[in-house]
């Protein structure tokens, strides 16, 4: 369990996003503990949608970089009028 201060924590708000393990939060004047604070468990939904759109979307034997060539290509195709 981690102590830091309240003042540690307006200085660095990241310690809170990228928290993992319990931190006590502390009055440093008082020296009275303010809080608990525990990590969530958020699930990535990543893997939710995934799984559910899994079937609607057609497979593919192009690398991402083919890919991201095709749709460059693309773009400048509808950007300057070019044609093939």
């Amino acid at each position: 369990m981690l102590s830091v201060g309240i003042g540690d924590i307006q200085k660095n708000t990241a310690i809170l996003s990228n928290l993992t393990d319990v931190i006590q939060v502390v009055d440093k004047r008082k020296k009275q503990v303010v809080a608990m604070v525990y990590p969530s468990h958020r699930g990535s939904i990543i893997h939710k949608l995934a799984g559910k759109y899994k079937e609607r979307v057609p497979g593919t034997e192009l690398t991402f970089d083919e890919i991201k060539a095709v749709a460059y290509e693309e773009a400048m195709r509808e950007k300057y009028g070019l044609s093939s």
